[in-house]
Parts: structure tokens; sequence; C-alpha cells
């Protein structure tokens, strides 16, 4: 797996050291919520970073690969999704939402922020055959795909058009206050109030 500039910068968040770090992690650990890990992240916790790339990095890399339709960008965007995470946890604040929430805010900002790349990666990348998802992994990501479509389609009509405007269009908060003619300070409030939502609807399946 490749390693972004902004990933090396970070050396204790490189994931080649997660993948080769001792499995052994404590119960509290494991049975820790998103949220008390992401706490324990911003205490600069390896265990509680490690616990939470095991947990997510799967779904981070699903959400790159829609994104950005290319596996080298996408797990790059992955490495910078969770440095993003490593440098930002002592940011989070419990009381404005869950951890889940707060944790694929952060990943899908860092995946826009890819998107928005526009460099010669296709030169650099070496011909090979298809490794894009599997047939099975296919299923599952249009499983949670339907059940996070229905839980969107659920929220009220002046949350669910920013949700959509944000995931599907891919537009910045300052860019949906701008479609909408409201004014920013609003789309921060609903966003943060309809992920909240989706968080409650969600969290049980671990989707969000």
């Amino acid at each position: 797996m490749r390693m972004s500039t902004s990933g090396k910068q970070d050396a204790a968040v490189s994931t080649a050291d997660l993948s080769t770090r001792a499995p052994s992690r404590s119960a509290a650990v494991e049975s820790a919520s998103d949220g008390e890990l992401i706490q324990r992240t911003g205490r600069r916790d390896h265990g509680a970073f490690e616990m939470l790339y095991r947990r997510h990095a799967g779904r981070v890399l699903g959400l790159a690969l829609r994104r950005l339709h290319d596996r080298g960008r996408a797990e790059d965007a992955m490495q910078e999704a969770f440095a993003a995470i490593w440098r930002s946890a002592g940011t989070y604040k419990p009381e404005r939402g869950p951890g889940t929430t707060w944790l694929y805010t952060v990943a899908r900002n860092a995946i826009i922020d890819r998107a928005r790349v526009r460099s010669d990666t296709a030169a650099e990348l070496p011909e090979r055959a298809d490794d894009g998802p599997g047939p099975a992994q296919e299923a599952e990501e249009a499983w949670v795909a339907g059940k996070v479509h229905g839980a969107v389609a659920d929220l009220p009509d002046q949350e669910r058009v920013l949700i959509e405007l944000a995931y599907w269009k891919g537009l910045s908060q300052s860019e949906i206050a701008d479609h909408l003619g409201l004014p920013l300070g609003t789309v921060k409030t609903r966003t943060r109030t309809a992920l909240a939502r989706l968080a409650d609807v969600l969290e049980d399946d671990r989707l969000l």
C-alpha cells in the first residue's frame, strides 16, 4: 500500500505499523465506544487508535473507492483520513454528537480533499488486473447503501437536503450555504442535527 505525503509525516499513525503490531489489546479497548476511543486517541493512545482503524478502515476505504474510482488514490485517501483522525482527535467533543459521526465526517472531508486534487496519478499507476471489490463486497456495500439511503429519506426535508448535497453531491458546507441561500451557521447546525439522527438509527448496525 502506498503512503501519501501527509501520512508519512505522521509516522505514529502508519498503517504499516498497525498491520504488523502485536494483536493483543485489552478488553476495555475492545469494548469501548468509538467516542471513547477517539478521546483516548486524542491523548495519543496508540491502542485506541489501532482499534478505530480495525473497526473502520474497510468502510473508509469503501467510501474512498466509491468517490475516487481508483484503488491507489482511494488507499492514499484512506491513509490521509486516518492521519487526520489521529491529528484531530483532541478536538472531538462528545456533547456535540456520537464519535462515529465525527470520525466519518473527518474521513469524508479527507476523501473530498483527495478528489479535488487533480495530479497526474494515472501515469504513476502500473498496469494491473482489476482489483476492485468482489461480488461479496459489492453485495455488502449495496446493502449498506440501501440502509443509509432509507435512513436519509426519513429525515426532515430541511436536514435531508443538506445530507444529500454533502454526501451525494460532494458539496462543502460553504457551497451548500451558497446553493440554498442559508447562513453557514444554519447549515452547520442542521447538518450536525441530521448526522446525530442518522447515528441514532444506524449505529446499532455500525453503518455510520
